[in-house]
């Protein structure tokens, strides 16, 4: 199996399994904690149906000093609906906390 299989069976159906849930669960925690690099980053947003916080690692692209996230599964993931649905408010951990406006593009 290659990496990008490997990629494709974690997120099946653009959800994550078991496996994927603790992976993403442990790169969040070494995210916000600020020892990781720093295009390693956890966002928080509030679930649009249980309004709880979600947590997950996220890498920020850095284009000519703006900062943007990028969907690597497409617009059809839950992360990028909880986003929408909190009209683009949003945290960053990384070391510290940052609360953002995402803007679509």
């Amino acid at each position: 199996m290659t990496g990008g299989d490997f990629k494709r069976w974690l997120y099946r159906g653009q959800r994550p399994n078991w496996i994927a849930r603790i992976l993403n669960r442990a790169w969040a925690t070494v995210a916000s904690s600020g020892v990781a690099p720093n295009f390693l980053v956890t966002l928080e947003v509030a679930g649009r149906r249980s309004g709880r916080t979600i947590s997950l690692p996220l890498v920020i692209a850095v284009v000519d000093d703006q900062r943007y996230l990028v969907s690597m599964l497409g617009e059809n993931v839950q992360w990028v609906h909880n986003v929408r649905a909190a009209g683009g408010v949003a945290v960053l951990r990384s070391g510290g906390r940052e609360e953002i406006q995402l803007r679509w593009l």
